[in-house]
């Protein structure tokens, strides 16, 4: 993390946000992103002339419904690390989770994208690496068994077995094809212990059911 970003009175008061439905970034988590429509190509040429920073946020209700959702209280700023552009004009993007924020206003501003005032201070804590001390991973590789076999899908086990705590929980509360509420509640979580806790009470709930066989 760069060095610059050690307090959370060190990241900026306002951030380009980008609303997406189902996608949360969290701290020292990595979501890659296929950038393709004009006003978030915009957005990230914007951050990329700067320090490369974007609030991921999700709306809180339907993108369907309305042309400007509002917004979640509580998003995440993500710093650019990994930019491409593609043959076809796309850009594909991975940010990487600094500090989560809550939304305490809204920026008036010309562009096509969003903007929004950030206060990171609730969240100061985020910007220092989460204790997994007494961290269930038996539990937790028996939920994730389960969940994946009920949807029939894969892990690389090799990888779930010997990655840190909080990088397997949130690389699998950004992965996993929860709803956005529970995306949200994963996000809002107070520490890593209670992350790990909702995220093992969500993959039970949806692998209820299927045999647990380890391998």
């Amino acid at each position: 993390m760069p060095r610059r970003y050690h307090a959370y009175s060190d990241l900026p008061g306002s951030l380009p946000l980008f609303p997406l439905t189902g996608a949360v970034l969290l701290p020292r988590g990595q979501l890659p992103l296929n950038i393709f429509e004009p006003r978030y190509l915009e957005m990230v040429d914007y951050a990329l002339q700067g320090d490369r920073l974007i609030g991921m946020i999700q709306p809180s209700e339907s993108e369907d419904k309305v042309l400007r959702p509002a917004l979640s209280q509580v998003g995440c700023a993500g710093k650019i690390v990994n930019f491409r552009e593609t043959d076809d004009g796309r850009y594909l993007i991975t940010l990487a989770g600094l500090c989560r924020f809550r939304l305490t206003g809204e920026m008036e501003s010309a562009t096509a994208w969003r903007a929004g005032f950030c206060d990171f201070a609730p969240f100061a804590g985020d910007l220092a690496a989460q204790s997994d001390e007494d961290f269930p991973r038996d539990r937790l590789l028996a939920a994730l068994k389960n969940y994946l076999s009920t949807r029939e899908m894969k892990a690389d086990w090799k990888s779930v077995m010997t990655a840190p705590g909080e990088a397997l929980v949130n690389a699998l509360a950004m992965m996993c094809p929860f709803d956005p509420a529970e995306k949200q509640a994963l996000l809002e979580a107070n520490c890593f212990q209670e992350r790990a806790s909702t995220l093992m009470a969500l993959l039970e709930m949806g692998g209820a059911g299927s045999p647990t066989t380890l391998n």
